[in-house]
């Protein structure tokens, strides 16, 4: 008999996936934006889906389950293992401790200054903002080296070997 945690996130990924289709269908076939929905200063002959609320909505709801499930998830590890072996345990947290390295390096890397952006007149082209997105962005390139760099390098190893 399996797991009853596989068989929960079993369930809880088909359900995500109907979300997902029916936020996607919503969004492609639900028709144009009508009224305070439609963005003034777009060409009018650019479709404007009337469902883009819906599609980022639902975005930043499975961003904010996967940020979620994977702290829980280290947490229970993490404690799990300071029971069985401290020694251990205490090594898995060099891996959270550069990830929050590279995020304030990134973050210190990530530039203030105000953006010149034609015709938008938002209230998001603040400094917090700006070097939030450097900082996710900073933080996307330094991991991807990473993970290139340690592709190439296990490849090497497992070739010498």
């Amino acid at each position: 008999m399996a797991k009853l945690s596989y068989k929960i996130s079993y369930y809880v990924l088909y359900v995500m996936f109907i979300a997902i289709l029916a936020v996607l269908g919503l969004f492609f076939f639900g028709g144009d934006a009508q009224g305070d929905a439609v963005l003034m200063g777009v060409d009018p002959e650019m479709w404007q889906p009337a469902q883009t609320d819906a599609l980022l909505y639902l975005m930043y709801a499975l961003f904010a389950v996967a940020v979620i499930a994977t702290i829980l998830a280290f947490l229970f590890q993490f404690g799990s293992a300071l029971k069985d072996n401290p020694v251990k345990a205490l090594k898995s947290l060099i891996g959270f401790v550069v990830l929050i390295i590279i995020v304030v390096i990134a973050w210190s890397m990530g530039s203030a200054e105000p953006l010149v952006i034609p015709g938008y007149s938002g209230t998001e082209n603040v400094p917090f903002w700006l070097k939030i997105t450097d900082m996710f962005l900073y933080t996307i390139y330094i991991l991807l080296g990473a993970t290139i760099l340690a592709i190439i390098v296990s490849s090497i190893k497992k070739g010498l070997s």
